[in-house]
């Protein structure tokens, strides 16, 4: 089974609060090589999850596929946050993203281990902070991107529905309704799984993003990939669609 290609590459905005107004700046201007070296260069596990973060960013908002080198540094990264902290919430929502996509184009035990552990430490995150947006958004496109992917007996081995998929993105949508990269995710996810079948609920999601009111590179590049796929499904061309939004993240 292809496992999931999902990314949230965001964090509350909690996230690294304790490092430079400077830093922040760096990351929401997409200077996110610049950010992610002095922030690892923190002993920290706020600045290591803020490092991971930035690498992540920088992995998503490429006009390429992620390269492996960037997605497991970001990795390593967040598990240097998680070993300071084991129960810091950012870095295991980022470990959860780099692990989703680092088994994107993995098939078999290993894409179906990792894509379980992915799953399971967003999860972990929701025991800690049950209104935390990213990790049901997070979540929403694993479930989906697995029933896509996996197919029934794929969705039963993996504990993956559509409801759940509706539910997370419900919940995450109602904590930041103005959060671009929320919906875009989960409208990209539908598209990618069946976009005639989901029509309604990819352009109610895509007009979410497209309204929204972008602060940082992150969210621009998400609110433009939005706009991308609208004018996509207007087309109303399957094939286009499908293979438009398998290739963004």
């Amino acid at each position: 089974m292809l496992m999931i290609s999902l990314a949230v590459p965001v964090a509350s905005p909690a996230v690294g609060e304790g490092l430079s107004p400077a830093l922040h700046l760096a990351f929401d201007q997409g200077l996110f090589d610049e950010a992610a070296t002095e922030a690892r260069a923190i002993a920290s596990a706020d600045a290591k999850a803020f490092a991971a973060r930035s690498l992540l960013a920088k992995a998503m908002c490429g006009d390429t596929q992620p390269d492996t080198a960037t997605l497991e540094a970001a990795a390593a990264l967040a598990e240097e946050a998680v070993v300071l902290d084991p129960i810091h919430v950012e870095g295991r929502l980022q470990l959860a993203i780099a692990k989703a996509l680092i088994v994107r184009p993995l098939p078999g035990r290993r894409g179906m281990r990792d894509g379980r552990a992915a799953r399971q430490l967003a999860e972990a995150v929701l025991e800690t902070q049950p209104d935390n947006a990213y990790a049901h958004g997070f979540l929403a496109v694993w479930h989906i991107e697995v029933v896509g992917r996996g197919g029934r007996i794929g969705a039963a081995v993996m504990g993956a529905s559509i409801d759940q998929a509706h539910a997370h993105y419900a919940r995450a949508a109602a904590i930041l309704p103005g959060d671009a990269s929320i919906h875009w995710q989960y409208a990209r996810a539908l598209a990618t799984m069946n976009p005639k079948r989901f029509q309604a609920e990819i352009e109610v999601a895509l007009a979410a993003a497209r309204r929204s009111a972008p602060t940082s590179r992150v969210e621009q590049v998400m609110a433009d990939r939005a706009a991308t796929l609208s004018e996509l499904m207007a087309t109303g061309d399957r094939q286009v669609i499908v293979a438009a939004a398998s290739e963004m993240l």
